[in-house]
């Protein structure tokens, strides 16, 4: 196994790897919406949250010499499910077809009190 990190995305907050790889599959840690440059969430709404978690990703991807376009499964955590469809859209700006399977779930509660956390999986 072999650990990813990428410096354009946030520092793991615990004792696991920004992402893994093993035998050709990169497992990503669930993004929190955390810009790299402040520290900060990306925003209070959930569009720009969501859009940086996805950027999040796709910059630990790419320190693995993939894209967006290699992940074949995500799983989405929502504070609140009726985000759904803004998550959606913005989501639909990452991926085009055939997009990766899916699994989007309401979550009592995130790390740092996030509306949203994503986690992948891509294959080389």
């Amino acid at each position: 196994m072999k650990a990813i990190n990428s410096t354009k995305a946030p520092s793991a907050i615990g004792p696991y790897s920004q992402a893994v790889e093993k035998d050709g599959f990169i497992y990503v840690s669930g993004q929190l919406p955390i810009d790299e440059t402040t520290g900060e969430f990306a925003g209070e709404d959930i569009a720009a949250q969501a859009r940086q978690s996805l950027e999040n990703t796709k910059y630990i991807l790419e320190e693995a010499g993939l894209d967006m376009k290699d992940i074949i499964k995500t799983t989405i955590l929502l504070k609140n499910i009726e985000d759904f469809a803004v998550v959606n859209e913005v989501y639909g700006q990452f991926f085009s077809a055939p997009y990766p399977a899916r699994a989007t779930y309401e979550v009592a509660r995130l790390p740092k009190d996030a509306l949203i956390e994503i986690e992948s999986i891509a294959k080389k």
